[in-house]
């Protein structure tokens, strides 16, 4: 099975067949997809400029949504060493149990729903390396009460998410699941009342 790199390669080798190119750069999205499949791929599609159903994009379009992707990568792949890096420190220093950042961390190894969008038509408009940003400094943060993503105030808790947690609070805006060590008790708990009186 080829890795991120060797998929990376065949997108921006021009002696490979446009379809290969394409395909590639999907399955790039199998080792990396910070929104999950469908909603990093319309993301990416939308931002270099073609349709997510286009057979035959234009080749200078697929590496520029590579280049997105690559960034985007790069910047969680640093994060990802430094989480190691804290939890030999904490481990080395006796701090044998996991915080709740460390729980969620689990579930995300890798990068593929970091900022997980249900709905994959719905997803942040700004470079997936910014938002990977944004979401990161949250969670080296105290919790806040907004979506660390775009300062949205609108979080619904939602169910049956196609995800692990299978709920949880999702920005109305941006469209992100929420890490929950993002944010306050106070933001949880309002959350879950709007998801209430949604369903009322």
């Amino acid at each position: 099975m080829a890795g991120f790199r060797s998929l990376a390669r065949q997108v921006r080798d021009p002696r490979c067949d446009l379809a290969l190119r394409r395909y590639s750069l999907r399955k790039c999205l199998e080792r990396f997809a910070p929104y999950g499949h469908r909603a990093t791929w319309d993301h990416l599609c939308s931002r270099a400029g073609f349709d997510p159903e286009d057979r035959s994009p234009d080749p200078a379009r697929l590496v520029a949504a590579l280049e997105e992707l690559e960034e985007a990568r790069s910047v969680w792949l640093a994060y990802e060493v430094e989480f190691a890096e804290r939890r030999r420190k904490e481990k080395h220093d006796g701090l044998r149990r996991p915080g709740s950042v460390d729980d969620w961390h689990r579930l995300t190894w890798g990068g593929f729903g970091v900022a997980w969008c249900d709905d994959p038509r719905v997803h942040p408009d700004g470079p997936l390396a910014e938002v990977l940003r944004r979401l990161i400094s949250a969670l080296e943060r105290e919790p806040g009460s907004v979506c660390p993503v775009c300062d949205g105030e609108r979080l619904v808790w939602m169910y049956d998410l196609d995800h692990e947690p299978s709920a949880g609070p999702v920005c109305t805006d941006c469209g992100i699941l929420v890490p929950r060590p993002v944010l306050t008790p106070d933001a949880l708990a309002y959350a879950r009342r709007g998801r209430l009186l949604m369903s009322a």
